[in-house]
């Protein structure tokens, strides 16, 4: 009876826990699905119904809109530019930054990384005033460089990167020194190839944080010409295109903007967590 009881209460407990989770998966899902939905409303309907799954009738006026009757594509295209840019900065400054932490000895090195944890640990919105004041002394404010530039190192990143550099067998790197490889070639040509997890990781984390960047952007630049989606969105979520609720045109907006950052995810994700192997030979 004792091996009877135990299996009915742990089929129980997994089924109390299945049944938690699920509540946990609706609730963390609906609002997503709520937004896919509404994206295809009509205005009415979207007011009489707002959190229905089913749009009647089903129409495509909100897209429409977006790319026919407002900036929406120039805000895209500056989010593009901007993001590619970040992004293929941050994978090498960080990388180069982490390797140099994790593998040269240099006088100071512990103190660049405490400072470097300190930075982690300093709210962005602190930072908005003096990101101005810098941007505005340099004479890069209300440019792309001025918008790019700050974003292409970050500190999350470096320290992503140092702590995968140290994971690295010291074996590998020394005997690659033994056949003649200075401290470059072994970075880019032996070190940064068994990186890629972390690497992998470090452009998801980029591609997302300067995709969705937005407090930045406000103190970088205010010509039209360079608004992103972020900022963009924003203006339409404050009704810059017209009357009424316009929820469709809003979330039509929030859905196009999420897809990339999602689809990014999804190509990647599996690769986030290997681990390298057959590095060194025995």
């Amino acid at each position: 009876m004792k091996p009877h009881r135990w299996t009915t209460g742990r089929v129980a407990a997994q089924s109390l826990l299945y049944a938690v989770l699920t509540v946990l998966a609706v609730v963390y899902i609906l609002p997503f699905l709520i937004q896919i939905a509404t994206a295809f409303k009509t205005d009415p309907d979207a007011a009489s119904n707002p959190i229905s799954l089913v749009p009647n009738p089903f129409s495509l006026a909100a897209i429409d809109k977006l790319f026919t009757n407002s900036d929406f594509p120039l805000w895209f295209m500056n989010s593009v530019i901007i993001t590619v840019f970040v992004t293929l900065g941050r994978v090498l400054f960080d990388s180069l930054a982490g390797y140099a932490l994790a593998r040269l000895h240099f006088r100071g090195r512990n103190v660049i990384f405490a400072g470097l944890v300190a930075v982690m640990a300093v709210p962005n919105v602190v930072l908005l005033i003096p990101k101005f004041l810098v941007l505005n002394t340099l004479s890069i404010y209300d440019s792309y460089v001025g918008m790019i530039v700050p974003l292409m190192a970050d500190a999350a990143g470096v320290f992503i990167m140092k702590g995968f550099f140290e994971s690295i067998p010291v074996a590998v790197e020394e005997a690659a020194r033994i056949d003649g490889a200075g401290t470059l070639r072994l970075f880019w040509s032996v070190v940064l190839p068994m990186a890629q997890p972390a690497l992998i990781t470090i452009i998801i984390l980029s591609f997302q944080g300067s995709w969705n960047e937005l407090a930045h952007f406000i103190v970088a630049a205010q010509n039209p010409a360079l608004t992103p989606l972020t900022k963009g969105v924003a203006t339409l979520a404050s009704g810059s295109l017209g009357s009424g609720t316009q929820y469709p045109l809003k979330l039509a907006a929030a859905l196009i903007m999420t897809l990339p950052v999602a689809a990014m995810f999804f190509v990647f994700q599996r690769r986030i967590m290997n681990q390298s192997e057959g590095a060194v030979k025995e």
